[in-house]
């Protein structure tokens, strides 16, 4: 693809008040006006170049802001606390009451809580569909449909979503297309093919060290605006706002992405390739074997791979917690629920991550109890990696294997 989104990134160019080569960090909550009227116009959005008060907006949130602009291809964006605080407010923002959206089924447990339990509340509803699926994905639009929604690489099944198709039906029917692509920084940009809004967790690989919880909305000045909207933004009335600290913090990770990504995918196509060769079931985009490995060909962004997510079906919930334990003692990585670390992070998402979605539809949706999902580090000797987990899997006894 000609659009290289770390390019944008490295083009962008921050000096600090005092010439440092990071920008200043704007350590206040609220700002002064020289002038009374200022503060009006600011109020009423008919200033530019003028800060209100840090949950509207601050310095050093627009910095990041327009580097993740700059990342996903889209005219701004709005950083916030997390990426389930994006995810609300778009969603509030884009839907009212009586609205319907059409959801992907394999989302992010959270999301999926959100839809299903908690839009309802304010007459918001939401079908869930197989999102590989085109026909269905159309036959579940209405008449009050305003969003169709997924992820670039589902979470945790590690499903593609075609989005330039998406793009095409959304804009038929006159939908917004809002796509998470917290799992594909880099591999993925949404926008490109067509995606109307692009959302992150920045706390996964964007930031990238675990110790930051952050998020993005991406999209156009149009949106931006309405969300920071003093009388009816979601992002400014809801308050999931991101703290200055931190955003400098993400700003100066966001630096490396284009190197960390390169080798998360480097790490986990050579996994995915030997566990696969060993018979065992594997499931990573970057395989022969996964049945969206030709549709993502055609969407990514070549330098960066297939990503560092994969999973291994252990074949019951007490070998990949026996396997997960085993491999933490041996320090192959961490049980944990996130992901994008320096080290490799695991869990059986049927019980984390995506234990919000009930059991019967995580077995429709091919969800086992003996799937784990990986989020592979950064192991500078990925053999020495794999000798290991194959030691640790061998111990185990995981008995999964691809049928022949």
């Amino acid at each position: 693809m000609s659009f290289n989104p770390a390019d944008h990134i490295q083009d962008l160019q921050y000096f600090g008040e005092f010439g440092g080569v990071n920008p200043s960090i704007s350590d206040s909550s609220t700002y002064t006006f020289l002038a009374a009227k200022s503060m009006i116009d600011t109020f009423e959005g008919n200033l530019e170049g003028c800060y209100l008060y840090s949950r509207h907006s601050s310095p050093s949130n627009l910095y990041l802001g327009q580097a993740l602009a700059a990342l996903e291809g889209t005219e701004t964006a709005n950083v916030s606390s997390s990426g389930m605080g994006s995810i609300s407010s778009v969603i509030l923002q884009l839907c009212e009451q009586g609205d319907h959206i059409v959801s992907a089924r394999t989302i992010y447990g959270g999301t999926y809580a959100f839809l299903k339990n908690f839009t309802p509340k304010f007459g918001i509803d939401t079908c869930f569909v197989d999102i590989t699926d085109l026909q269905k994905v159309k036959e579940s639009i209405q008449e009050n449909t305003k969003i169709l929604y997924c992820e670039s690489i589902s979470n945790p099944l590690l499903e593609i979503a075609d989005l330039k198709e998406l793009a095409k039906i959304a804009k038929a029917h006159g939908l917004k297309l809002v796509v998470d692509n917290t799992f594909s920084p880099l591999q993925i940009s949404p926008a490109t093919l067509g995606a109307d809004v692009v959302i992150h967790s920045l706390t996964k690989f964007i930031n990238g060290t675990s110790d930051t919880v952050g998020g993005v909305i991406c999209g156009t000045n149009e949106l931006i605006d309405s969300l920071r909207n003093v009388n009816n933004g979601a992002s400014m009335l809801l308050g999931p706002v991101m703290d200055s600290l931190r955003a400098a913090s993400i700003l100066k990770n966001l630096r490396t992405l284009h190197i960390r990504m390169k080798k998360h995918s480097e790490n986990a196509m050579f996994l995915a390739q030997k566990f696969e060769a060993d018979g065992y079931k594997v499931i990573y985009p970057g395989l022969k074997s996964h049945p969206q490995h030709e549709l993502y060909k055609t969407m990514y962004n070549k330098e960066y791979g297939f990503g560092g997510m994969l999973t291994l079906d252990a074949g019951s919930l007490e070998k990949a917690d026996d396997l997960m334990e085993l491999m933490q003692k041996k320090n192959l990585g961490y049980l944990a629920v996130s992901l994008g670390f320096y080290k490799t992070l695991f869990n059986a998402p049927g019980t984390a991550t995506s234990s919000e979605i009930p059991e019967e539809e995580q077995k429709q949706m091919g969800l086992t109890n003996g799937l784990i999902r990986f989020s592979i580090g950064l192991d500078n000797d990925i053999s020495r990696t794999y000798e290991e987990m194959k030691r640790c899997m061998e111990k185990i006894d995981i008995m999964v294997k691809v049928q022949s």
